[in-house]
């Protein structure tokens, strides 16, 4: 079974960028949609953003217009780029597919000043 590891979460200002990565253990060419998730202490984790094999991608409202999902099939990682980030950003971030897999460690993304 495919497993996903997350990476580049950090401390960020109000207003500024983080790239995150989602390093598949296998190739990633014959899932259909994989996606970027969120959970804050206390909450249920919450959907972000997904994309599908052909590119077609979704976003939750909250982060529309400041996220973008990516996919490289070659180098099997998945991508979300965050700017404009909000301290309500703050979050462990996890990427998963569809159906899901067991859940990774995730990456932790902190926005403050």
């Amino acid at each position: 079974q495919v497993k996903l590891v997350e990476s580049g979460g950090g401390l960020v200002q109000p207003g500024g960028s983080l790239r995150l990565s989602c390093a598949a253990s296998e190739s990633i060419k014959t899932i259909g949609v994989m996606a970027w998730y969120r959970q804050t202490p206390g909450n249920d984790r919450e959907w972000v953003a997904m994309i599908t094999a052909v590119g077609s991608t979704q976003y939750e409202d909250s982060v529309k217009g400041r996220f973008t999902i990516s996919r490289d099939n070659a180098k099997n990682t998945m991508y979300l780029q965050m700017n404009s980030l909000k301290p309500e950003d703050t979050a462990v971030y996890y990427c998963n597919r569809l159906p899901k897999i067991p859940w990774g460690q995730g990456t932790q993304v902190t926005v403050s000043s």
